[in-house]
């Protein structure tokens, strides 16, 4: 059976867990080859994840429990204590910036997708007409705040001042730039383009107000390109269970086509399935992201 459980169950599971645990190993020890039950946290559960756990279950035996949660900041920490056997909802990206910030080891199986970053505007129909001193809004959490100001930079509205994995706004030149950017919540990125020339919104949030990436937005990021592979989305365990061949064919089920189908229609077909990239490549993007991370520090 598929259980989907609420954000509070899950959180109040995971306090209750790490109250107990205190002390223990990240995770405590590898999941037994011959398990077949396992529980994936997803964030903002949706129609894609309930048909790969539906595929799972009825064609391959194996039984999933999604665990939903409606914040990213809450999912990693659950699989690193050991409330989640894997999880499915970040880029490469956000994975090294949670385990640098954290001492945590968790790592990719399976690439999903890329999904591009969008900048909207209500203002103008081409990045060539926004007007020196114009403001963008941009999401304010480090690792979508620097994808941002990367799109910005491949518009050329941005210029950095100096070359770094994850920009800021202390790395705009100011002076050489078209435009200023104002972070704000990311949640928020959709009320700001009332009060500002343009927004980069996240997927997730454009779905929400019916913002179409294709014929409203007026630019994205290239998932072709190769500085958009940090942006790979990924199934992540922890390091114990990275060999682990039951999560690894879960995590494989995602490409097919079923599932894509869906993602597609929900990303009004901007979504780009990655199949062509191995979990030991995602794992090295991993550490060299991680690496250029702490050495910013």
């Amino acid at each position: 059976m598929i259980t989907r459980i609420t954000t509070s169950t899950a959180l109040i599971a995971a306090l209750a867990f790490s109250l107990t645990a205190c002390g223990q190993e990240e995770g405590g020890d590898a999941i037994p080859e011959d398990q077949t039950s396992f529980t994936i946290g997803v964030a903002n559960e949706h129609e894609a994840h309930r048909e790969l756990a539906r595929i799972a279950e009825e064609e391959y035996g194996y039984e999933i429990e999604l665990v939903n949660f409606s914040t990213y900041p809450e999912v990693n920490p659950a699989l690193a204590a050991g409330d989640l056997d894997a999880n499915w909802f970040q880029h490469i990206a956000y994975l090294a910036e949670h385990n640098t910030g954290t001492g945590d080891n968790l790592l990719p199986i399976g690439p999903t997708e890329i999904v591009p970053l969008t900048l909207y505007s209500n203002e103008y129909s081409d990045v060539s007409e926004f007007e020196q001193g114009d403001t963008i809004a941009i999401p304010n959490d480090a690792v979508n705040q620097g994808r941002a100001i990367n799109v910005l930079v491949a518009a050329d509205l941005l210029e950095l001042s100096e070359e770094t994995s994850q920009p800021e706004p202390r790395h705009i030149d100011e002076e050489a730039s078209t435009v200023e950017v104002q972070p704000v919540d990311a949640a928020q990125t959709v009320n700001a383009l009332q009060s500002v020339e343009g927004s980069v919104i996240n997927n997730n949030f454009a779905q929400d107000a019916d913002l179409d990436p294709l014929n409203d937005g007026i630019f994205s990021d290239d998932a072709s390109d190769p500085a958009a592979f940090p942006y790979i989305n990924t199934f992540a365990v922890r390091e114990a269970d990275v060999d682990n061949e039951a999560l690894q064919e879960i995590a494989s089920l995602y490409h097919d086509e079923r599932v894509l189908d869906i993602m597609d229609e929900r990303s009004n077909g901007t979504s780009v399935p990655v199949d062509d990239v191995t979990a030991e490549e995602l794992r090295e993007a991993l550490t060299d992201y991680e690496e250029a991370l702490s050495n910013e520090d």
